[in-house]
């Protein structure tokens, strides 16, 4: 058997080989796509895809996505490239250390497939992330290694209505599994009692960042992260074309016996991460020209209620007070951002550690109601809930949907055939 020649799928029902052998053409680099019977590259050139993370495993998926023809990628990393990168990780060079993974992976993929627009966030998801993001996405694909980002992405992901994959990889060893909003288990659903207690040393707390847990590395080889990224960006594929995926399971790979197996999850009857925004306004302003009181009386009007109470998307620390000098600094920060040591109080010679005052809402009383929603510590494109005792009205600012989306904001971003 040639190395151009393979064994044929199975039909699907419904679907026929839509382009013959002798109808390839030598100048359509993705002609041999249109093989596969149920394939429609327009399908993928249409989806908006959302890839958070740029190492080992980002990098091996945006790869695939370039020359699976894919053409509206946004790829979010918050940090720079290490010497160590490079043995992992296939789009970056030695004269790229230092340089932002996120962007310079972006580029790489350009180089790759030049027909791709290809945008890079550098920011960290769980402070930096709108949750208009995760909106835009038709799909998002994870190539984390931490917990705490992964529960977020996940929250995110069901509070938008957004499928997402998630890949791990360790040594030579990884999984990959695939979360549907609506359709639990969540990825919450598959954490442990120790995860929890993962979980909850990542933060002191007093909600502030421990330095100690901050510089963790997952030992990881080129192969396995490979294999991984192959497997989600091939059920991203077929998500895209409305094919079964691993709903609710994981496909789980052991390198040293190259066994594989798959595992189905169990849903957490109590699990608090099934929540859906199902009517979401999308307001023209921008986050710069609206302010949280002008926010918090719009959402008074839509719900008939003076009592009413704006809720952010995460909690934000507002002000860090010296319980012995009493001297008070106002932040408006995203809890977590704040190392241990930037939360301790430098004009008394003990250094004591300051109290955190911690908002997460806006009920009209607060004296920062003329704020404009991005000097408040949260991020661009964000979402705002109105509740009231009888409903709720949820608010996305899609005036910052150029600012943060670049290119890919000036089309609209439906999955559907031209």
């Amino acid at each position: 058997m040639s190395g151009d020649e393979s064994m044929s799928s199975p039909p699907i029902e419904g679907t026929e080989v839509k382009i013959s052998q002798a109808d390839l053409q030598d100048d359509d680099r993705l002609a041999r796509f249109d093989l596969i019977h149920w394939w429609k590259r327009e399908k993928l050139a249409h989806a908006n895809i959302l890839v958070i993370g740029a190492g080992a495993l980002g990098n091996e998926i945006l790869k695939n996505l370039a020359l699976l023809g894919c053409k509206r990628v946004l790829v979010v990393d918050m940090d720079d490239i290490e010497t160590s990168n490079l043995s992992r990780s296939i789009l970056f060079r030695s004269s790229d250390i230092g340089k932002p993974k996120a962007e310079t992976a972006a580029r790489a993929t350009r180089e790759i497939f030049d027909e791709m627009e290809v945008v890079s966030l550098d920011a960290n998801v769980i402070y930096g992330v709108g949750m208009g993001v995760f909106r835009w996405a038709d799909v998002i694909l994870a190539g984390l290694d931490n917990r705490e980002a992964r529960l977020w992405i996940n929250d995110s992901a069901w509070k938008m209505n957004r499928p997402w994959i998630d890949g791990a990889i360790e040594g030579i060893d990884g999984v990959a599994r695939v979360f549907i909003p609506g359709t639990p288990p969540c990825y919450a659903c598959t954490l442990g009692e120790t995860d929890w207690q993962i979980l909850q040393k990542r933060k002191a707390c007093h909600m502030l960042t421990r330095e100690d847990v901050l510089s963790g590395k997952t030992p990881t080889t080129p192969t396995t992260s490979s294999i991984i990224a192959g497997i989600q960006v091939q059920e991203a594929v077929k998500l895209i074309h409305d094919l079964p995926v691993l709903a609710g399971r994981g496909y789980n790979f052991e390198g040293l016996n190259h066994t594989s197996y798959t595992v189905t999850y169990t849903e957490n009857k109590n699990c608090q991460s099934h929540q859906t925004h199902q009517d979401i306004i999308e307001l023209d302003q921008k986050s710069s020209e609206m302010t949280l009181r002008a926010l918090f009386e719009r959402a008074q009007a839509d719900l008939g209620e003076e009592r009413v109470q704006l809720n952010f998307s995460r909690e934000i620390i507002h002000k860090l007070t010296c319980p012995s000098c009493e001297e008070e600094e106002v932040l408006f920060s995203p809890a977590g951002t704040v190392s241990e040591e930037a939360g301790k109080c430098t004009a008394c010679s003990d250094h004591p550690m300051r109290k955190l005052e911690l908002v997460n809402k806006y009920t009209g009383k607060e004296d920062f109601g003329d704020r404009t929603l991005d000097a408040i510590g949260l991020p661009l494109l964000d979402l705002f809930i109105g509740r009231s005792m009888q409903g709720e009205v949820a608010y996305l600012m899609m005036g910052d949907r150029s600012s943060v989306l670049g290119s890919l904001a000036s089309r609209p971003s439906p999955n559907t055939e031209e």
